[in-house]
């Protein structure tokens, strides 16, 4: 009988490399054929996926002996509807656990590192072999929380999309963004690649990729900064959010001032899309999880109401 029979495990898993090019090619040896054609090493393939299943086999067998288990796979997750007593695992990278939390509304998640020798994971506090110890502190609500803050986009339309590292909003392809942007008491018609708005657990990602580009731009053009040193990453369970516009271009009727601040409950962020089509909105850098942004359509960015919970 089960430790605990009344609340149930949501096992989340993922596709290997392999499996993605075995749904491609259709059988393991095209797909090695395929892989070694181009002068690359498929061992390592083979490699992730056994080590992959066999960290599956070892957190399922952990996790039955203590409670009902349910094995979901990550293309499930944005139609599933969880329980709000579930205890959610991730057995995958990083950019998994993320996934993962965006649709979750307080269930406790356990980032599990299936390869610690392969994958970094400040997500991933956990291995297969100390599952066994912290997964029943975890199902008793005795396991320390880690609260991560999120951002949502709420739609005119109604639809609604959160992020747990950060929100893009603009052109599907490389063309330019049009739209209006306002922020606190200024607005001002843009022409750019895009806006980005980072929680900040994203903050050590895109955001710090955009601020270092500016920087480096700004030094090899002679205007260097008064600190190079800055930090823009911020606090995981801040009650903040910071945004960025990518290359924004002065015309005529489009202007670049306001470029990048901070989003919060009392200071959302505001676009409304000038853009005929292929206008969108995603989050995390699931470009397939999107939503449609085009003319007319208002964006409003702030803080989500809910936050992530990971067990540490």
């Amino acid at each position: 009988m089960p430790v605990s029979d009344e609340r149930k495990i949501i096992l989340v898993v993922r596709p290997t490399r392999l499996d993605e090019l075995i749904a491609r090619f259709n059988t393991v040896q095209q797909a090695q054929f395929y892989v070694e054609h181009l002068g690359a090493d498929f061992s390592d393939y083979l490699a992730e996926k056994k080590r992959y299943e066999t960290a599956i086999a070892e957190v399922e067998a952990s996790l039955r002996a203590v409670a009902r288990v349910q094995r979901l796979d990550r293309r499930y997750l944005a139609s599933f509807i969880f329980a709000p007593d579930d205890v959610v695992v991730v057995l995958g990278q990083d950019g998994l656990v993320a996934n993962t939390l965006k649709y979750l509304d307080g269930q406790p998640v356990l980032g599990v590192n299936p390869d610690p020798k392969r994958w970094d994971g400040p997500l991933l506090p956990f291995n297969p072999k100390s599952l066994p110890r912290v997964i029943g502190e975890a199902l008793k609500n005795k396991r320390p929380i880690k609260h991560v803050s999120m951002a949502k986009a709420t739609l005119n339309t109604g639809a609604v999309i959160h992020a747990v590292n950060d929100l893009f909003i603009g052109p599907q392809s490389h063309v330019s963004a049009r739209y209006v942007l306002q922020a606190a008491e200024r607005w001002e018609r843009q022409s750019s690649s895009g806006i980005i708005v980072s929680t900040g657990m994203g903050s050590t990602g895109w955001l710090k990729s955009l601020y270092s580009g500016w920087l480096g731009a700004a030094s090899a053009l002679g205007f260097e900064p008064a600190d190079r040193r800055i930090d823009m990453s911020f606090a995981w369970d801040a009650d903040y959010l910071r945004y960025f516009v990518r290359e924004p271009f002065p015309s005529r009727t489009t202007g670049t001032t306001i470029v990048a601040g901070i989003v919060s409950q009392d200071q959302p962020l505001t676009i409304v899309s000038e853009m005929p089509e292929h206008g969108v909105i995603f989050s995390d850098g699931i470009e397939a999880d999107f939503l449609e942004f085009n003319a007319g359509t208002r964006a409003e960015v702030t803080l989500a109401e809910r936050q992530g919970m990971l067990v540490v």
